[in-house]
């Protein structure tokens, strides 16, 4: 399977990004790229890459080993990666991966017959406050359970492509993996879609009751030597101070500098006097 010229023209570009002399910064741009054209990284993407940038096939073989994001092996239209790392773990996330082990009859880092989904563990995918949480080529869907994602899996079988959580929709692995490479997403519809970063809902937990807390900013201990601009943060019970978003305002001392650290020459002029 070779390379086309559109993919080693996006290569040049990718490499003009860099300084002279620092052509070989491109090179996780570049493994994305092939990985766009190719559906992973194959022997022959790793031989363009050192060819192109000036590198051995050793050297650019032990990135794309490294890095969880290049596949060694084809992957499907969908790469489905369940979070399994603490947080989600104890929500549920194991439990989440084996229902689509099971519904999909596939292992970690093994693709369906059809070709369509590839399943994988994820060691953490930073989104511990919306645990458990499943990512399909990298867009979020939060708060997921085992059966909110069979059904997920269910609509990515019947050719749909839900909404994710946050994010832009859904596109093939090969398109996000060109996207991140660093070329734009050229669908109309994924220009401003989507959430950034929407506020997780309070919601009951496993044991029934909410789980909501806030942040305060506390007032320095008086005499203390600690600078009011520098307040410190407790957590505090939401039920007792009402909006659970608000922080409190430090009042003005009356006389600033007697929260002002005072430093040793400062004691030996006092003492002077």
């Amino acid at each position: 399977m070779s390379l086309t010229e559109e993919t080693r023209a996006a290569a040049a570009e990718i490499i003009a990004r860099y300084p002279e002399g620092r052509s070989r910064s491109a090179l996780l741009p570049m493994l994305h790229l092939v990985q766009a054209e190719q559906g992973y990284v194959t022997p022959e993407g790793i031989a363009f890459c050192a060819e192109t940038l000036g590198l051995t096939k050793a050297e650019v073989g032990a990135v794309a080993t490294f890095y969880t994001m290049y596949k060694r092996r084809p992957v499907g239209e969908y790469l489905v990666s369940v979070c399994t790392n603490l947080s989600c773990q104890i929500l549920g996330g194991e439990d989440v991966f084996t229902r689509l082990s099971k519904k999909l009859g596939v292992h970690h880092n093994e693709t369906t017959e059809d070709g369509s989904i590839t399943l994988e563990h994820a060691e953490c995918l930073a989104a511990c406050d919306f645990a458990p949480v499943v990512t399909v080529n990298y867009e979020f869907f939060d708060n997921v359970t085992p059966d909110s994602a069979e059904e997920l899996v269910d609509a990515l079988a019947r050719g749909e492509r839900p909404l994710p959580t946050r994010g832009a929709p859904l596109c093939s692995f090969k398109d996000i993996s060109r996207q991140l490479a660093g070329f734009r997403d050229p669908r109309p519809e994924a220009v401003g879609a989507g959430v950034a970063h929407p506020e997780p809902a309070t919601s009951p937990d496993s044991r029934g009751s909410e789980t909501k807390a806030s942040i305060r900013k506390a007032k320095p201990t008086p005499g203390a030597g600690v600078p009011r601009s520098e307040g410190k943060y407790e957590i505090v019970d939401p039920e007792a101070t009402g909006d659970a978003g608000e922080l409190a305002a430090a009042e003005p001392p009356a006389d600033p500098e007697a929260f002002m650290p005072t430093s040793p020459a400062e004691k030996r002029k006092s003492a002077d006097s």
